[in-house]
């Protein structure tokens, strides 16, 4: 087949190998529609290419690293950042390139294009892959056109578009790409228009902004809009937008510009030409034989279709998760407002909220007092995770962010390098480490104050000591983990100093960082080198705070938790028996009614899963991430209580590394976790302190144990179960290569 197509060689039996879009601008310019000239590169040029570059096997490799339906969206997202490296550090062989290249210079040769994704199979009328793969828009240069077929190949693999074929239950193995290249009209005014409302039948929707449509599609522009009588065309509604910025190209792609006033106050169409946009829907209606939702541009006053797809039947809503996968990606500017009010807005009201509870001396309410309170916390608590879900695990995008635009610049052989940039940004949880390290070495160099400490006189050691420990206690010494308080008295806390007072381990620092950061920013020029400094901001704030959110929430938790406790403790002494298996409506309902009787049932505290004695595990696969090479023997940490056997030097196995457990990381040779990612707060911890580790390794509580010597290599992402048998190096005895 020829590897590149123009759109009037294209038949209806080469749907499967253009895709979608790609046969949708076939069969619009076969019918007299105005499309900008465009070709076609098939699925065979993208097949070749990973099979003559061994990126097929690679590809499997990371997707494969563990069972795909127990990979988290974390592990998802880095699995898709390491296949985009790939990619981009992977040249099209030059056999390749002389097949698609000549006629793609002869047709566009100085003329800015679109790039676009053209799945085969992937938008039809039960599923739409509509803004899940990439597409570019004012890309000029054989070169860059090169690079940017290599970037929508590599949007194949994009977290996006990993975790809805999952949810779709797609055959991942046989997805392949196409690519479309089309001549680039600069319009003035862009939208959309679905020939049907999604959500009403009888009605059509036109959307329309200033400047280029990739404004309206990524968010960056709102859009006025439009709803139509389906069968006549008349205008039912308008809806204006608050009319601000326009997308529109650059010397380097493309860039927000502030609109003029008269245009501030102008709807983007007229009358006529919301007609006409409304007559093209009608019109790819009839070429296609259902609705379509087209894209389109007006360049003076003609009007151009851009692509066409079918519009998809509305899913049911509770089990289709794509809006939540989609709105997980945020762009600079939104990312910019989320930084804002998570760190003036939310953060601060937790803050209050959690010290407001602390100051209630709940001994002092009554039962229905206590209950009211348990009640209010509760509820107070849920808000407070849905604030999590809908702003803070969105920002954790502004890492991503950050770290696709350092690979897509700096090109490094390790495709999570970016990190080293963000290590030492501040975080709470090391700010809380260093203060008790500067406690620790108080113990370290006063023997006296040492013995005092481990005496059962505590009140007879250091007053000017023991003051600044109140204070710390006061700070962290009520955070929840895991629907319970990690300290349930002060001395737990001291035994942590203790142990730390004797295990030195300081923060990693790297002169690395410096250079790196350099580097990266002598890439760009005038604006974009400001926006360059703006984005790595941006990215410290979203690094630091993937880890400090957790600790304000942990604050409210564990005033929540606090308060159950205390209903507990209460009902406990009413009825003479364990009640710690109660629930919160439970606990509630005994405090209001003394006649309530909860049911018995044992109190069962989930522990780790039983080994086998008949099997054993050599070598468990994760995903790699914190470089290094650790030996040791492995802490099991399952329950709040298990955090304070740890010891120095060995290995921190957990379910997730809560920012309520960092206490103990300064004394770890490594960690393993069974969620996976490299940015979820283990990962993150790790990396501050220099240490090997391991995520996504989903049997840990199986095949590892409390005292099983282990190796973590956190460059391979592998866990080793036995005695250690690599030579003896500088990584050994917990040793490790940041």
């Amino acid at each position: 087949m020829n590897l590149v197509l123009l759109l009037d060689k294209i038949k209806a039996q080469d749907r499967s190998f253009v895709g979608g879009k790609g046969f949708a601008l076939a069969v619009m310019a076969k019918r007299g529609m105005n499309v900008p000239q465009a070709v076609c590169i098939p699925t065979e040029a993208y097949d070749r290419y990973v099979k003559l570059t061994g990126l097929r096997n690679r590809i499997m490799m990371e997707v494969y690293r563990k069972r795909f339906e127990e990979m988290r969206w974390e592990e998802i997202w880095d699995t898709a950042l390491r296949v985009r490296n790939a990619f981009l550090k992977t040249p099209i062989p030059y056999d390749l390139q002389q097949e698609i290249l000549p006629p793609i210079d002869s047709l566009f040769s100085g003329k800015p294009v679109s790039v676009r994704s053209s799945a085969p199979g992937e938008d039809s009328s039960k599923t739409s892959f509509a803004g899940l793969h990439e597409s570019f828009v004012n890309i000029i240069g054989v070169e860059a056109i090169l690079e940017h077929i290599r970037l929508v190949w590599a949007s194949l693999w994009s977290d996006r578009a990993l975790l809805y074929r999952r949810e779709l239950g797609l055959d991942i193995e046989k997805s392949a790409m196409a690519v479309v290249i089309q001549e680039m009209i600069n319009g003035e005014r862009s939208g959309v228009v679905f020939g049907k409302s999604p959500v009403e039948e009888s009605q059509a929707v036109i959307e329309a902004v200033y400047g280029l449509n990739q404004g309206l599609v990524d968010g960056t522009v709102h859009p006025d809009r439009w709803i139509l009588n389906r069968k006549t065309g008349r205008i039912l509604s308008h809806s204006p937008a608050l009319r601000e910025n326009a997308l529109r190209p650059s010397d380097k792609g493309v860039k927000l510009e502030t609109l003029t006033t008269d245009l501030k106050d102008l709807p983007p169409l007229t009358k006529e030409e919301i007609s006409e946009a409304f007559q093209l829907a009608i019109e790819a209606e009839s070429a296609f034989g259902g609705p379509q939702d087209v894209e389109w541009t007006y360049k003076g006053n003609t009007l151009y279709a851009l692509q066409a797809r079918p519009i998809t039947t509305p899913p049911d809503s509770k089990h289709d998760q794509r809006p939540w996968y989609l709105s997980l990606h945020r762009n600079f500017d939104n990312l910019k407002q989320l930084r804002r009010m998570i760190e003036e807005e939310h953060i601060p009201a937790m803050e209050e909220e959690a010290a407001k509870w602390a100051s209630l001396d709940l001994n002092e309410l009554t039962d229905e007092k206590l209950a009211d309170e348990i009640e209010i916390r509760a509820h107070h608590y849920d808000d407070w995770l849905e604030v999590y879900r809908q702003d803070c695990i969105p920002f954790a995008h502004g890492m991503r962010l950050f770290g696709q635009v350092y690979n897509d610049v700096m090109k490094p052989n390790d495709p999570f390098e970016f990190t080293k940039i963000l290590i030492g940004t501040g975080m709470v949880s090391i700010q809380r480490n260093r203060a008790l390290e500067d406690l620790a070495k108080r113990i370290r160099k006063d023997s006296q104050l040492a013995k005092c400490l481990r005496s059962k006189e505590i009140q007879n050691c250091d007053p000017e000591f023991l003051k600044e420990f109140d204070s710390l206690y006061d700070q962290f010494g009520g955070l929840g983990w895991g629907k319970a308080r990690l300290f349930q008295d002060p001395r737990q806390f001291l035994d942590l100093l203790l142990a730390m007072a004797f295990q030195e381990k300081e923060a990693f620092k790297s002169e690395e960082t410096k250079g790196l950061e350099k580097d990266f920013l002598s890439r760009f020029e005038d604006d974009q080198r400001n926006f360059a400094i703006e984005l790595i901001d941006l990215a410290r704030s979203s690094y630091r705070l993937r880890d400090d959110d957790n600790i304000y929430l942990g604050k409210i938790e564990g005033q929540m938790v606090a308060s159950l406790d205390e209903g507990k403790r209460r009902l406990n002494d009413r009825l003479k028996r364990d009640m710690r298996h109660l629930d919160k409506n439970e606990v509630i309902n005994a405090l209001r009614k003394p006649n309530f009787i909860p049911r018995k049932r044992p109190y069962s505290a989930k522990g780790p899963e039983k080994k086998d004695p008949k099997l054993r595990a050599r070598q468990i696969v994760g995903q790699p991430a914190g470089p290094g090479i650790a030996f040791g023997k492995a802490r099991m940490i399952l329950k709040p209580e298990e955090l304070f056997r740890f010891k120095s030097g060995e290995i921190l196995v957990c379910d997730a590394v809560d920012p309520a457990m960092t206490l103990v990381v300064p004394l770890a040779a490594g960690v393993v976790e069974r969620r996976g990612g490299m940015l979820i707060h283990g990962a993150i911890i790790a990396r501050e302190y220099g240490l090997p580790c391991v995520t996504g390794v989903t049997d840990a509580a199986r095949w590892i144990h409390t005292g099983d010597s282990i190796t973590v290599d956190g460059y391979l992402g592998i866990v080793i179960v036995g005695e250690a048998t690599l030579e003896s190096s500088d990584h050994m005895n917990g040793k490790s290569q940041p």
